[in-house]
């Protein structure tokens, strides 16, 4: 069992570490346990998560209640007239000023979203001797599940467990999906496929370019998907669901429930993300960043840990992973460069940065790496 320990500084945090990993039952377990402290790797720099734990309590900025990410409606996308051209345009505004917008009317059946969040939740919820057979550290898997994927790298851990499942490219051999959300799994990465393939389409034409070009080049190509669970949290204020970060990829595309947490970082303050019933969040990565050379932006977000829960989330995000066989070099498209607008960044391969990211203690932008 992990103690929960705050005072002591003498402690032996790798010990604790290595504790919780060897329990293959994540944060889930320690709840599971009746846990009523955190554990000290638990705990965050105290002073950030209490003076900036919301935006309405954030000692240097005001409550940010009047603000919130653009809503897209998709409906009419198809209908004959400007509707298109409309969207285009919401879609350009929200990506160079906010990186982060919603999506509704996107065609996706709400039976669907709902069959995959429970599907997530009841692969969190099983029975802990069967969730085992799926722990592991190893990254070049195509389905496995831990707590943390930069466990031993990070300087504090986050509130949250995960089940990851590398879709694309390469075929998956769907009996190494867990059974107990085998089928939803299948159908929703159809279904939002689709969706996402859209998405290339109109990011495309919101950087001036031919509607095929981001799926050309293939932006489309990997597909990364996660399916978080935050417990409900013993000590919410001395913890993360997960920290402040940017996602890695070039677009996510995130269905959230309805518990809410996730917050966004825009002009110098964060902002909460309120639940839409049946929309999905869509953000913009470091590679979309990188490659329209910071013409659309990578915002940074994060996620409370709550005492209410659990929350569960699934994360589609469009990029390749570790080990993909002839990685595509990519850096600024050379389009949107001008002699105003040199490239910032050098060329490199996509799984050079998810590594640095997996392995590596960061303390500033993974895209700070590749600047010229």
């Amino acid at each position: 069992m992990v103690e929960a320990d705050h005072e002591h500084g003498d402690y032996d945090r790798n010990r604790e570490l290595k504790l919780l990993d060897e329990t293959k039952a994540g944060v889930k377990g320690l709840v599971d346990a009746g846990l009523s402290k955190l554990p000290k790797i638990f705990v965050h720099d105290s002073h950030k998560v209490n003076d900036s734990s919301s935006s309405s309590s954030s000692s240097s900025s005001p409550p940010a209640t009047d603000v919130s990410i653009p809503v897209i409606d998709l409906g009419s996308l198809h209908e004959e007239g400007n509707s298109r051209h409309e969207i285009v345009q919401k879609v350009k505004d929200a990506c160079e000023k906010w990186g982060f917008f919603q999506v509704v009317n996107h065609d996706i059946p709400q039976g669907v979203l709902d069959e995959m969040l429970d599907g997530v939740r009841r692969f969190h919820e099983q029975d802990a001797e069967v969730k085992k057979e799926f722990y592991s550290r190893d990254i070049t898997k195509r389905v496995f599940y831990n707590t943390n994927f930069n466990f031993y790298t990070a300087s504090e851990i986050n509130w949250r467990d995960t089940l990851y499942c590398l879709l694309a490219p390469g075929p998956l051999d769907s009996h190494q999906l867990p059974s107990i959300c085998r089928d939803i799994t299948i159908e929703y990465s159809d279904q939002v496929k689709k969706l996402a393939l859209t998405l290339l389409e109109l990011l495309s034409e919101a950087l001036g370019l031919e509607s095929s070009y981001l799926k050309d080049i293939d932006c489309g190509e990997g597909i990364f998907m996660v399916g978080h669970y935050y417990p409900p949290c013993p000590e919410p204020e001395l913890t993360w669901g997960i920290g402040g970060h940017t996602d890695i990829g070039f677009v996510t595309v995130l269905l959230q429930d309805q518990v809410g947490g996730l917050q966004v970082f825009h002009e110098d303050q964060w902002i909460d993300v309120t639940p839409i019933p049946g929309a999905f969040i869509i953000n913009l990565g470091d590679m979309m960043q990188l490659i329209t050379n910071d013409k659309f932006m990578s915002a940074m977000h994060r996620v409370m840990a709550k005492k209410v829960g659990p929350r569960v989330s699934v994360a589609y995000f469009l990029r390749q992973h570790v080990d993909n066989e002839s990685p595509r070099m990519y850096g600024p498209i050379k389009e949107l460069l001008t002699e105003d607008n040199p490239p910032i960044y050098k060329e490199m391969k996509m799984p050079d940065l998810v590594k640095l990211v997996y392995t590596t203690k960061l303390v500033s932008s993974p895209l700070n790496h590749f600047k010229l």
